[in-house]
Parts: C-alpha cells; sequence; structure tokens
C-alpha cells in the first residue's frame, strides 16, 4: 500500500528522545530536544517491507506519531507552531542498530534505508484534535509493547516545531517524527510490527502493519558492515545505559548474545538473561508466549510449589507478601527495583527527581510484573496509588513487594494485582531509598532475576524460571487434573489412604475416568461448533 502524503516530503525530521518513559528507560533527561534527518526515500506505507540487511540482528521497531506540516514555517512562537501542522498519522522509525557505528548521531545508514519510516494508513486532520490527548499503540505479533499518550512528552509538538523553526524553514508536506515512548525493541525477520494513534474522541489512523523479511543478498564490502557495540546492542533492546558497561552480558563470551554455549540465545541452556554477575541484565527481555501465560493463569500457585518442590527447589516462594485482591490473578515477567538502607546523605540523590522507584514504573512493559525488593521493611512505605495506578496505565501485570504499601484502600480499588509485605503511611525516605532497577533483587527471601516469571493467587506469589515452563506446566497440569478426581472420590465417600497422593490401585479408574471426560470435552466442543 503507497504511504497517504502521496508525493514524498522535502525533510524528514525526527526527535532522537521525547517520551518520560524512555527517558526513565534510556536514563537520559535532555534539557531540549535534538534531532536528525531521514530521507525522503525511506517513506513507505503499510504493507510495505522492513528489510533487515544480511549480517544484522538488531532491527528495531519505534512507534511513532508522525505530524505533516500544511503551511510554510518559519521563526513560529510556541503558542502558535501547531496550527501549521495540516494530519497527524502513525508511523514506525525502524532501523538497524548494527550500522549506528557508521555515523554516529545522525543515524543516517541505521534509520535512513528505504522503508525505514513507514506511516499512514491513514491521515487524521491535526485541526481537530487535541495534541496532548493522542495515544500511540504497538503491537508485534499482536501482543502490545508500547502504550502511551502525547501528554507524557517531554517537549510538546509545539516546542518541536517553533524550535525546528528558529533556523530550518519547513515546508509544507514536511514530515515530523515526535519520538517513541518505552517498549521499543528488536525484532526479527517474520515480526509483525503494527503502530496506531487515536485521539481522545475515538478517531484512528487505523493500524499500520509491516513485516520484518531478511534481506536476499549481503552487503557490499566497500561500506561501513554491521558491527554492533554493546551500546547499541543496548540501546536496541531498550534498556537503560548502565547495560552497556564493558564486561556485561553482550560483550562477554558465552555470554547472553556472545555465541558460546551458555547464553541464553546462542544456542545453549542457559536462562532468559545472562550477566556477568558486575550490572544490571543486558540481554533481551524474555517475552511469556500466550499459550504459556494462558497455562499459568489457570493452575494455582499451590500447584505449582508443589512441582518445584518435587525437583528439589525450595527457594523459589516469595515469603510474606498478601494480595490486596485475593481474586485477582497474577502471570507475568519480572522488572525489578532495588531500595538499599537510607543514607541521609545520598537521599537528595537517590531519593529525589526521576529516582530508580519512578524509573521503573515509567518503564515497565505491558505483561510485566515490578518486583520491588524491600528489604522486608515493615514500616516504610514502598510505593502508593499513584504509581500503582501509573504501572497499571502502562500495562503491568503486577506489583510485589516484600515492603509497606501506601494509600492500601486507594491501591485495591485499582484492577491490578498488587502483593505487600505490610501496610504503613510513610512517604519514600523513612527506612530506605530507591536504588537501582533492572537487577537480581531478593524479595520475600526468593532471589528474582529480571525475566523470571511471577504466578500469583489468594495464597501468594512463586517464582518461575522460564527454562522450566513447559516442564512445569506440562505436569502441573497433570497434578490438578488427577487431584480433579481425588476431590470427586473423596467426595464421594472414599479414603484418603492409596488415593491421595494417587496410588496404583486407583491408575486405571483414574484412566478411564480421564478417558471419559476427554470425550465429554470433545464433545462440548463439536456441539459449539
Amino acid at each position: 500500500m503507497p504511504h497517504p502524503l502521496g508525493s514524498a516530503p522535502g525533510k524528514i525530521v525526527a526527535v532522537h528522545l521525547n517520551y518520560r518513559s524512555r527517558a526513565a528507560e534510556r536514563d537520559r533527561h535532555p534539557r531540549f530536544p535534538s534531532y536528525f534527518l531521514k530521507p525522503p526515500t525511506s517513506l513507505a506505507g503499510s504493507g510495505d517491507p522492513l528489510t533487515r540487511p544480511q549480517g544484522c540482528g538488531l532491527m528495531v521497531f519505534e512507534g511513532e506519531i508522525a505530524l505533516v506540516l500544511g503551511e510554510r514555517v518559519r521563526q513560529a512562537a510556541p503558542e502558535s507552531a501547531w496550527s501549521y501542522v495540516r494530519w497527524v498519522t502513525a508511523a514506525n522509525d525502524a532501523g538497524v542498530y548494527d550500522l549506528r557505528h557508521a555515523d554516529g548521531g545522525s543515524n543516517l545508514r541505521s534509520k535512513g534505508a528505504d522503508g525505514y519510516t513507514p506511516i499512514g494508513p491513514r491521515l487524521l486532520d491535526a485541526r481537530a484534535l487535541d495534541p496532548a490527548a493522542l495515544r500511540l499503540r504497538t503491537w508485534v505479533n499482536g501482543a502490545p509493547v508500547q502504550d502511551d499518550t502525547s501528554g507524557d512528552l517531554l517537549f510538546p509538538f509545539a516546542q518541536l516545531i517553533a524550535d525546528l523553526s528558529r533556523t530550518i524553514t519547513l515546508e509544507p508536506g514536511d514530515v515530523l517524527l515526535t519520538g517513541t515512548p518505552s517498549g521499543a525493541s528488536v525484532v526479527t525477520p517474520g515480526d509483525l510490527v503494527a503502530v496506531e494513534v487515536t485521539s481522545a474522541d475515538g478517531q484512528s489512523t487505523g493500524r499500520l502493519a509491516n513485516r520484518v523479511v531478511a534481506a536476499d543478498a549481503p552487503l557490499a564490502d566497500f561500506g561501513a558492515l554491521p558491527n554492533p557495540r554493546p551500546e547499541d546492542r543496548t540501546a536496541a533492546y531498550g534498556r537503560t545505559s548502565a547495560y552497556g558497561r564493558k564486561g556485561g552480558a553482550y560483550g562477554r563470551k558465552g555470554g547472553a548474545y556472545g555465541g558460546g554455549s551458555g547464553g541464553a540465545y546462542g544456542g545453549g541452556s542457559g536462562d532468559a538473561y545472562e550477566s556477568d554477575g558486575a550490572g544490571p541484565y543486558a540481554a533481551r527481555p524474555f517475552t511469556l508466549p500466550a499459550p504459556q501465560r494462558a497455562a499459568l493463569e489457570s493452575l494455582s500457585v499451590a500447584t505449582l510449589a508443589s512441582q518445584l518442590r518435587k525437583r528439589g527447589y525450595d527457594g523459589f516462594f516469595v515469603d510474606g507478601v498478601r494480595p490486596t485482591r485475593p481474586e485477582l490473578k497474577l502471570v507475568g515477567v519480572a522488572r525489578t527495583l532495588r531500595f538499599l538502607p537510607l543514607r541521609e546523605d545520598l537521599a537528595p540523590e537517590r531519593g529525589g527527581g526521576m529516582n530508580a522507584q519512578k524509573r521503573a514504573v515509567e518503564s515497565v512493559r505491558p505483561g510485566e510484573v515490578l518486583v520491588v525488593d524491600a528489604r522486608r521493611e515493615a514500616d516504610a512505605g514502598t510505593l502508593g496509588d499513584i504509581l500503582a495506578l501509573r504501572a497499571l496505565r502502562r500495562g503491568a501485570a503486577g506489583i510485589v513487594t516484600d515492603g509497606g504499601l501506601r494509600d492500601s484502600a486507594a491501591v485495591a480499588a485499582l484492577d491490578i494485582p498488587v502483593y505487600r509485605g505490610s501496610v504503613h503511611p510513610a512517604v519514600l525516605g523513612r527506612r530506605h531509598i530507591p536504588w537501582d532497577t533492572d537487577t537480581p533483587i531478593a524479595c520475600g527471601n526468593a532471589l528474582v532475576r529480571p525475566g523470571d516469571v511471577l504466578v500469583g493467587d489468594a495464597d501468594g506469589v512463586v517464582v518461575l524460571p522460564p527454562r522450566l515452563l513447559p516442564e512445569l506446566i506440562a505436569d502441573a497440569r497433570e497434578q490438578e487434573l488427577q487431584e480433579e478426581f481425588i476431590t470427586e472420590r473423596v467426595a464421594a465417600g472414599a479414603g484418603v489412604e492409596g488415593l491421595y497422593p494417587l496410588g496404583p490401585d486407583w491408575h486405571a479408574e483414574y484412566e478411564r475416568w480421564r478417558a471419559r471426560r476427554r470425550r465429554s470435552g470433545e464433545r462440548s466442543k463439536e456441539a459449539a461448533q
């Protein structure tokens, strides 16, 4: 499908960093906006492919709100700059971070390739829109990965236009890409990226959908070739600058992407993250597949804990936390936040402003659980209703803290599973201060790594290593099926000796019961069809 502009713009200007959530994710907080140019030949439409060059592994999507200028703009004032915008649409500021080294911050070859700026599919009339109330969402293979609003911008649209027009004349048809929120990350050939912008009154651009494909031929060797640096991998996967430190997961042989035998993605048997133990995890975040998520939502924490115990694992239960909403099931992937004991000389540096606590909330992605190591400190709060609400709005699957919860009644009214060690009204800084994010932590005596899977119900919370999920789910399903059979027999008057746990004398009857149950389920499906 051709892009909706009809003709190529004179300029495509993109903002480097413009969402608070992205700034928190990158741990960068610019005072003023900065920009780069993309060639008009990079423009594409919905349905056009995003081609990943051979030798590249860091193809990145960035869902964005695109503005199309309707008038010539020169030295506009911030209060009138929005009036020069004619259209609003969805965009994907795509790129390959393997080539960032070639052109530095200009991003020319990493983001300027043909087809790397798909926009559309529909244009919204800017004159009928509230520029501060636009919602941007991105999906990868149907799963939500970005969801934010223009109210979260560091630099509003009008400021961008006024700023650029101080020294650069903007022409009708020029396109301004206004930045991406947190959640942008790496995609691979076969992945389908979709971006949509909607207004407060329900107008929609429709979904801009583009599939990643692999290039047919390698890049010629008379120019710069793919050579991703540790900081490029870090930026591609969307974590903070701390991840790029020398010796991290990307830089070590056998690490998560080092090609060795122990990395999570190097063909070995490691978990979803690898680290040298010297800093935050840098590898690709584990994404919980939809079938596994659905299976875990149907399984009880007691059953999963029993399966872990059968394997000799005793350290996976989060001790001492209780749900605010026992009826809500918790299933999600861990993002971690660590508190350390209060030191008054460090409190202004670590406790104020966009501290680790706020950065963790602002960078949590849909389907993730914010897990807080609050040192099991019962006499201090770790978060309250406003941050819990923000986590909910960002799509968080839940919150688990082994410390105190403020505003407990208001938090309990939110539709998000929250587990806490205590309830306490104290504000931040009474006993401890937020220190860092996305590191291994201790929560309720359980070691939790970023990327672990958490499941919670009325009984509490259990931590599951991603690599064990297939066998845990299969065995837990079988255990719950056996327990359903046992419950029926006990209700009918049978004694538990030899029945619970299921003994050999009951196996034949159990198999007949199971077969009848399966046939009954198949008949129900046929009737429904």
